[in-house]
């Protein structure tokens, strides 16, 4: 039997309470809850905390003429108490807001992190971040760019955002994921792709004239 045909559902979950116990910029909830085992019957029950967060848009920016991807620079709380520096090297990325699709976030992201207007759009996979503990999800594309109109400092006020922007050659993106100094996921699977999907990707979007109008 295919392991698929063996796979529990959210049936096989029961939720006996839950309650939010945080609501600041993020919200933490806690569950108490029981579910079914491989070998049968259920399992005692347990209590878990859990990370509440909307679902997330991650775009790698590609400029398939110039061979050259836009990655951003900025400030993660997350990565405040590790020996490397806490400014990441990253994909643009933003929140899916109540009535916008993923590729809309995808293009006002990309506006707003780095100036830049998005052709084609190429989808590359959709993952959870941390389902041990956090609902969070991502939605990760390839957005063909124009390179060179990217750079400066961008970010939203209101979102204490502070954003640079880094040009960086195909061979020097694959050199600094190589190096270790990209170590957010979403880049890391963006750049794996890119690698394995570029020259097929450059040769669509180039003979279709994938690239954002002037």
């Amino acid at each position: 039997m295919a392991w698929r045909d063996q796979r529990f559902t959210r049936d096989d979950v029961e939720v006996l309470a839950r309650r939010p116990v945080w609501q600041g910029f993020f919200r933490m909830d806690v569950l108490r809850l029981r579910h079914r085992l491989f070998a049968g019957g259920w399992s005692k029950e347990m209590q878990r905390e859990l990370f509440v967060r909307d679902p997330a848009v991650v775009m790698l920016p590609y400029d398939p003429i110039r061979d050259q991807v836009v990655c951003v620079e900025q400030f993660r709380i997350g990565a405040v108490d590790l020996p490397q520096s806490p400014w990441l090297l990253e994909l643009v990325a933003g929140i899916i807001e109540d009535g916008e699709s993923p590729e809309q976030v995808a293009r006002r992201e990309a506006h707003e992190e780095a100036g830049l207007e998005v052709g084609a759009l190429e989808f590359i996979c959709r993952y959870q971040v941390s389902p041990g503990g956090s609902t969070e999800e991502i939605l990760l594309f390839c957005g063909c760019v124009d390179a060179t109109r990217a750079g400066g400092l961008h970010g939203l006020d209101s979102e204490h955002e502070d954003i640079r922007v880094h040009v960086l050659d195909f061979a020097a993106a694959q050199a600094a994921l190589e190096a270790g100094e990209v170590r957010n996921a979403a880049g890391i699977i963006g750049l794996q792709w890119l690698a394995l999907n570029r020259d097929d990707l450059r040769r669509r979007w180039l003979s279709k004239g994938a690239l954002p109008s002037a």
